[in-house]
């Protein structure tokens, strides 16, 4: 066991990310835990291995009116639209509790424009805080949130401008459930310039209120999360690794619909080297720290010293 802030750790879920060690596998999604460190209210950060800011853009953005987050049957639909204070902001506010964070800090970065995508990484990288940046060029619920994870070209010209802005911090690409071709999109990636893939963001869908017959998310569309995309996930996780990842050492943080520990290891076996959670903070807040509890018994019980040895294990 180690010891970090008065907590035990299980030595054998420390794993590491791009070279970046963390305690254990699990993230908390970007914008489902506040900027920085919000969920400390409710536990304590360092339990997990990592947080992601809310995806941060170069001006302040509103976001979409309400409603703008609906439960579904089997997860959750949201167009919140990409809200938050802006950079200029974000940078003399958040910082300081940044360093104070008790865990790694993943800042999202999302834009208009590849410039912009440049402007936020680049000052991101630059102040030093941040050991990776998730480039976000997958969002559904903005008129450009898409945009740059459309096709393999548009995706390139993005991460090979950012890369040359980001001289320090890992940079991982966050892609679409809903790609024509995964395999070529994150092979794109990872020959651009992307140390590491977050699979996957939302998938593109929509609710309609039938007593109205209007769409019950004010922009019409949004992202669905949750339970009822876990499965294409785990398919899109395990074809990467075996056909991209494993070969080229790139990292994976699996991300859909991750409830409990038996959905984190679904993905680890597919080929995760982390799993993020987004959905799960919304139902229980303390769920992160179950499913770290789950993954220590799962990992003794499968007879490993280390649970990076389960990545991409699943049998063929």
């Amino acid at each position: 066991m180690c010891y970090k802030y008065g907590v035990r750790f299980p030595d054998k879920l420390q794993t590491s990310l791009a070279g970046i060690p963390l305690r254990n596998p699990i993230v908390a999604a970007a914008g489902t835990g506040g900027y920085v460190d919000e969920l400390a209210d409710i536990f304590d950060l360092s339990q997990i291995g990592a947080v992601t800011t809310k995806s941060i853009t170069r001006d302040a953005r509103e976001g979409n009116a309400p409603w703008r987050i609906i439960p579904t049957r089997a997860g959750m639909l949201n167009a919140i639209g990409l809200a938050n204070k802006g950079l200029d902001r974000f940078l003399a506010e958040e910082l300081p509790r940044v360093r104070a964070a008790r865990t790694v800090v993943i800042a999202s970065v999302a834009g208009h424009t590849i410039e912009e995508y440049v402007a936020v990484a680049g000052a991101l990288d630059a102040s030093g805080e941040f050991r990776a940046i998730e480039l976000n060029v997958s969002c559904p619920n903005t008129s450009t949130g898409r945009h740059f994870g459309a096709d393999a070209q548009t995706l390139r010209e993005v991460i090979i401008a950012v890369r040359a802005a980001v001289r320090e911090a890992k940079l991982f690409v966050k892609l679409a459930p809903d790609m024509v071709d995964p395999i070529k999109m994150c092979a794109a990636a990872i020959d651009s310039g992307a140390n590491g893939l977050v699979l996957c963001n939302t998938m593109p869908a929509m609710a309609i209120d039938v007593h109205t017959r209007r769409p019950r998310l004010s922009r019409g569309q949004g992202g669905l999360s949750g339970p009822a995309i876990h499965p294409i996930v785990v398919r899109i996780v395990h074809d990467v690794f075996k056909n991209v990842t494993r070969s080229a050492g790139v990292p994976i943080i699996g991300l859909g619909g991750v409830m409990n520990w038996e959905d984190a290891a679904e993905l680890i076996l597919a080929g995760a080297t982390a799993v993020g959670m987004g959905t799960a903070l919304f139902v229980d807040p303390k769920s992160p720290c179950k499913v770290v509890r789950g993954l220590d018994r799962w990992a003794t019980q499968q007879g490993v010293t280390e649970i990076s040895q389960l990545i991409g294990q699943v049998a063929s």
